[in-house]
């Protein structure tokens, strides 16, 4: 039977879109479902403020009524314009092992591009910087946590036998802790303190951290990240946004940040609780129980698994030891809560000041992603 491509933007559409993730990979122990009610709120116009700067058509290939594909068509004006570039985005892309699926869907994604004057296909990606992104490429038998995607083996097979080529990889890294800081950290960190007169700013709550530093924060990340992989500067909404749907639910033992004599903001480190296996045992949605289940993770007063979300440092002072800081003040927290393995988010594999910080910790690099494009 052929494939038939569907555009869909219907709140119960987009329910059967997030949930065919779920489906597909139902019996995948690696697979972490999304929080399904987050997952489904981030295509909603009126809620997500990304899409002040982007617009986006959601896409189902459906064989008769079976569902056997999805993607997201995004442009991100934003991120084009300060890139100087006319790229259209595909991500949340998902199908089952059949090219004639793979590659309709890709060509929908690049008619709605054509069509708005875009002339670079380029995925897996999201409307930002900060959403999940990354193909798979090595590391598939080990568990995905909630922050990272998940694919099968053969996604890489079909997005390059569609002509993708690479565009940029990062890299994963498990970090374990045990023991005392290491003592160049530590030294480090003494040092780096007295002479540019840091210090760590702990604080307990968003409305803490709001009340002291307002949305500052969010500027020093925008100036860390700014030469990073298709960043698009964040606009007052979304840092309101990403304030409070992500902030609110952090372990703020994890959260550091490092500040000058201004009281401003030089550096931060942020993490939280690996709550991967709480989403697997509620296959991410909150009712009728999956709340007990992601609370006792989120609150635990001890864990095994650990996930570094963020970790940077300004710019004009990278290289300066601030990083040490960071590390030195959180260390001590992964030996409070045992925690035996920290996995870093994606880092990019040209960027070696942020894998530098993890050599002094036994650590292994253990997955690798990767981003395609294609002229279209």
């Amino acid at each position: 039977m052929a494939v038939t491509i569907v555009p869909i933007s219907k709140k119960k559409d987009i329910r059967r879109f997030v949930q065919f993730g779920n489906d597909l990979y139902k019996d995948c122990p690696q697979y972490c479902p999304p929080l399904f009610g987050d997952e489904v709120d981030t295509f909603n116009t009126k809620k997500n403020p990304v899409f002040d700067v982007a617009e986006c058509q959601l896409f189902l290939a459906m064989r008769g009524e079976r569902i056997v594909g999805r993607v997201a068509a995004i442009i991100n004006h934003r991120a084009n314009e300060h890139w100087g570039v006319k790229k259209v985005r595909f991500g949340w892309i998902d199908f089952i092992d059949d090219k004639e699926v793979s590659r309709a869907l890709l060509d929908a994604v690049a008619a709605w591009g054509k069509a708005k004057g875009m002339n670079i296909l380029n995925g897996p990606v999201g409307f930002t910087d900060l959403d999940k992104e990354g193909l798979l490429i090595e590391g598939y038998e080990y568990l995905a946590p909630l922050a990272s995607l998940y694919n099968y083996p053969y996604y890489a097979e079909h997005l390059e036998a569609y002509g993708l080529t690479k565009e940029n990889d990062w890299i994963e890294i498990q970090i374990y802790p045990g023991g005392d800081v290491p003592e160049r950290a530590a030294r480090i960190a003494k040092i780096v303190a007295q002479r540019g007169h840091y210090s760590v700013a702990k604080v307990r709550n968003v409305k803490e951290l709001l009340k002291r530093f307002g949305y500052s924060y969010f500027d020093v990340i925008d100036q860390c990240y700014q030469q990073l992989y298709n960043f698009q500067p964040l606009t007052q909404r979304q840092k309101e946004y990403y304030s409070k749907y992500y902030f609110s639910i952090l372990n703020f033992d994890f959260v550091t940040l490092v500040v000058n004599e201004k009281d401003e903001i030089v550096g931060f480190g942020i993490g939280m609780p690996d709550i991967s296996e709480a989403c697997r045992r509620c296959g991410g949605k909150l009712f009728p129980f999956g709340w007990y289940h992601l609370l006792k993770a989120l609150k635990a007063k001890k864990m095994e698994h650990f996930d570094l979300l963020l970790i940077g440092v300004r710019p004009d002072l990278q290289g300066t030891g601030i990083n040490a800081m960071i590390i030195a003040e959180q260390y001590p927290y992964f030996l409070k809560y045992g925690i035996k393995t920290v996995e870093t988010t994606s880092i990019m594999e040209s960027n070696w000041k942020n894998q530098a910080n993890w050599e002094m910790f036994p650590h292994k690099q253990h997955k690798r992603r990767r981003a395609y494009a294609k002229e279209i």
